[in-house]
Formats: C-alpha cells, sequence, structure tokens
C-alpha cells in the first residue's frame, strides 16, 4: 500500500465512525469499532503501541499520555459531548496517523463546525482549523521543526490557548519505527522537507478548561508546497 491509501484508512474510518457514535455508548466499544474497521479497510496492525484509536471524551480530552499507558476508559458518550479520536492504522510498515474531535449536540454529530451550539466547543474547532492555515502558509522546504514549532506555539498562546502535549510538540516525521521519529519540537533544527512526511497535530485547550481539542494530518511537499495526505 501507498502512504495514501493508508490514510484514506484512518480517515475512512472517521467518517464511519462518526455514523456510529451515539449516546449511552461506550468509549470502549468506539475503540473496537474503530479498530475493527481498520482492519476491514486493509490495515494489518496499529504502529503505536499496537493501539488503533484513543479514544478520549469529556474532560478526558484534555488528556495527553503514551501509548505505554493508555487505557480506554469505559464512561459513556452523553447526548452532548466531545470525543477524540486518534487513529493509527499501518500496512506493511507504512503509516497512517489522523486525530479528530467530534461534537455531539442533543445526541447527534455535528459536522459543521459553525453550527455548533457551544460557543467553548466551537471556539477550540476553530482555532484548529486557523492553526492548519497558519502551518500551511508559514512552512517551506527551508523551514526547520523547530521554526514551526516556536511560530506556532506563540499563535497558540497569542490566541488565549495552551498546548497540551506531555511532550510540548507539535507533530512528527512518519517513519518505519515509531522510535525513530523526529518532532516539531525545541532544539530540531532539521529541515522540514528532510523528511518524507511528518504530522501536524496540535493539542490545545484553554487555562482552566475542561476540554481539548486535536486534529491531525500528515503533510508533505509538492514543488516546494505543503500538501495534506
Amino acid at each position: 500500500m501507498k502512504y495514501s491509501e493508508v490514510q484514506k484508512i484512518a480517515k475512512y474510518t472517521i467518517e464511519y465512525i462518526k455514523k456510529e457514535i451515539h449516546t449511552g455508548m461506550k468509549l470502549t466499544e468506539v475503540r473496537r469499532l474503530c479498530e475493527d474497521k481498520m482492519l476491514a479497510l486493509g490495515a494489518d496492525s496499529f504502529w503505536y503501541w499496537d493501539i488503533g484509536a484513543f479514544v478520549f471524551s469529556g474532560d478526558e480530552t484534555t488528556v495527553s499520555v503514551s501509548g505505554r499507558e493508555y487505557v480506554t476508559s469505559h464512561r459513556l458518550i452523553a447526548a452532548d459531548d466531545i470525543i477524540t479520536i486518534d487513529l493509527s492504522p499501518q500496512n506493511d510498515n507504512i503509516w497512517g496517523d489522523y486525530a479528530r474531535t467530534i461534537i455531539l449536540e442533543g445526541g447527534k454529530v455535528v459536522d459543521d463546525i459553525s453550527s455548533i451550539r457551544s460557543d467553548e466547543w466551537r471556539n477550540g474547532l476553530l482555532m484548529e482549523e486557523e492553526l492548519h492555515a497558519e502551518m500551511l502558509s508559514f512552512a517551506t522546504p527551508q523551514t526547520t521543526f523547530e521554526e514551526l514549532y516556536f511560530h506556532i506555539n506563540q499563535l497558540i498562546t497569542n490566541r488565549g490557548f495552551i498546548n497540551l502535549d506531555f511532550l510540548g510538540n507539535l507533530g512528527h516525521s512518519i517513519v518505519k519505527d515509531k522510535n525513530d521519529r523526529i518532532y516539531i519540537e525545541n532544539g530540531n533544527t532539521a529541515l522540514l522537507s528532510s523528511v518524507d512526511y511528518f504530522t501536524f497535530e496540535p493539542h490545545i485547550s484553554v487555562n482552566g478548561s475542561k476540554y481539548g481539542y486535536k486534529k491531525e494530518n500528515i503533510y508533505y511537499f509538492v514543488d516546494g508546497k505543503l500538501k495534506e495526505l
């Protein structure tokens, strides 16, 4: 499989689970459905600690944890809820990596961000859109991982948000072995263009809020311009 095909497995799985999520559903069931769907679509395994779907809801959405410690909670989805799902399918060591924060209001998924009734949730998802748009306009083949780290974290701060990532980074390179990843972090002076693909996945919140937001895509350069995989 190509990288684009494995990434499509993750994208299709998010669209699938949006139709399946309902009030009273256990997060463990959400995880099971996501992992089963990815395997049915062609994933042969999951590259991040053998966990295909990291699933959080409510005040868990601010949690940032390594796969070594992650355990899916048994909490139930509420009629008005916020759920973050982070997927890591692979096929023959080719990775996908894709995350979305999903909003339920009145028991139904709200796909259009502008239609979300909760100001807090709507503003969080709009901020994620702004961060991805800014990354796309700022990053060039000559930009280093560190430069992108400082630029985006400054924007996060300026907008009144905080970076929740437990390591403080904003993404990583896509490689064959998870231990070989390099990160969008302070001190990494490698060029973004030195890797074939990298993720951008700001995990953000507002000080004092119970809720966190994440949007993750894989990006790569084509003729000097970044494209979403």
